[in-house]
């Protein structure tokens, strides 16, 4: 049986490729995990048998020989700047901006200067950064 490293698995999408020492990279499909292993990881290194296929070679058999590079980091790992108390704070001092210095603006029927708007901007666009990552 070869063995290969992991090159990119997607859980979401159940497949992934094995690099192949002998040759092309390797398909490998959810449905030939082992039991109790939803996901791999790149560089994980894996054992496998595999057959030829009409789109290339695909993995029969597989055998996960170890967890892969402790330090690499995983596909989705969240990278926050901020601690949830830190970012409470900021949102409750963006709301209560909003309120005293661009509501009372946009009441009035104008916008507010270009200045206090970019920075405005800024602040929203951090928020909303730290609540997507």
């Amino acid at each position: 049986m070869p063995t290969g490293r992991v090159k990119w698995y997607d859980p979401d999408r159940g497949f992934g490729f094995v690099s192949n020492p002998g040759g092309e990279d390797v398909y490998v499909g959810s449905q030939v995990l082992p039991d109790g292993v939803t996901e791999l990881h790149k560089g994980q290194r894996l054992e496998y048998d595999f057959a030829e296929a009409r789109k290339g070679p695909q993995a029969m058999r597989v055998s996960v020989l170890d967890d892969g590079p402790p330090s690499a980091p995983q596909k989705g790992a969240r990278n926050h700047k901020y601690s949830p108390d830190k970012l409470h704070e900021l949102v409750q001092d963006t709301v209560t901006l909003l309120e005293s210095r661009v509501q009372p603006s946009l009441e009035a029927g104008r916008r507010p200067d270009r200045k206090e708007g970019r920075q405005v901007a800024e602040i929203l666009r951090t928020i909303a950064r730290e609540l997507d990552s």
